[in-house]
């Protein structure tokens, strides 16, 4: 199985990086997640054909699991993240992946963030997001045990969409 982590956070190696990578190797601990930490792709996301760009919406659109994490930025996911999702045809762009957005904020007023604002975009762009989207505290997430909670009750359902999933690509 592939997994991958698309990373929206305009800081290079954020906690969101780190939350994300976390999340991914919970859900797949027998996988290595391919990270795609978007900062590093600058002005290249600002066009269409960009090299670098273009291999990692690939490597997005190949992967069974995807973890598209974000800060809340202004109550919503940041433009860098939309930026990348850009890269993706409307209803077929993701088929086949199976999504779980992740966001980070300074509390808990943003905490449907990820239901309400991002997992529309990638159900849009064609992917599977069974999995409720997860919201972490940006300053206690490494220890708040919430991350870890999540994976335990969700990794058995992931691990059955994926297996879906994957025969339907």
């Amino acid at each position: 199985m592939s997994v991958a982590v698309v990373v929206g956070n305009p800081k290079p190696a954020s906690r969101t990086l780190s939350a994300a990578v976390g999340l991914a190797t919970a859900l797949r601990p027998d996988t290595e997640p391919a990270v795609i930490d978007l900062v590093e792709f600058g002005p290249g996301l600002l066009s269409w054909g960009d090299p670098a760009v273009a291999e990692a919406a690939r490597t997005v659109a190949d992967a069974e699991l995807v973890v598209f994490a974000s800060p809340t930025f202004k109550a919503t996911y940041t433009g860098l993240l939309k930026l990348f999702l850009e890269q993706f045809d409307g209803g077929t762009g993701l088929a086949g992946v199976l999504a779980v957005p992740l966001m980070l904020g300074a509390g808990p007023a943003h905490a449907l963030a990820p239901d309400l604002l991002l997992k529309p975009v990638l159900v849009e762009l064609g992917a599977t997001t069974a999995l409720p989207g997860l919201y972490l505290s940006d300053r206690t997430f490494a220890e708040d045990g919430v991350l870890d909670a999540y994976a335990e009750r969700w990794r058995p359902v992931a691990q059955a969409l994926s297996d879906t999933v994957t025969h339907s690509k």
